[in-house]
């Protein structure tokens, strides 16, 4: 019975554009202290808002402080989608 060839592959090297590419990837600078901003400024207005019984920060909003308080979290959240 006759022997079968045995074929060589060639060594995989991954296309010249993803290298480049991949050089590319930094992290703005600003990036991580704005989104941790949105963070702890949404956590503060939603806490000021229930220890002052709805007086603070803006009263004439009621209880949509909450909804601003998420608003800057959702914000922070946004921006951390910039982060490499």
């Amino acid at each position: 019975m006759p022997k079968s060839r045995i074929r060589k592959k060639a060594d995989y090297t991954p296309p010249p554009a993803k290298q480049a590419t991949a050089l590319k990837l930094e992290s703005r600078g600003w990036v991580a202290p704005v989104m941790l901003a949105m963070f702890v400024i949404g956590l503060a207005w939603i806490v000021v808002f229930y220890v002052t019984d709805g007086s603070l920060p803006i009263d004439a909003l009621d209880n949509w402080n909450i909804v601003v308080g998420f608003g800057f979290i959702a914000a922070g959240f946004g921006v951390s989608t910039q982060w490499k």
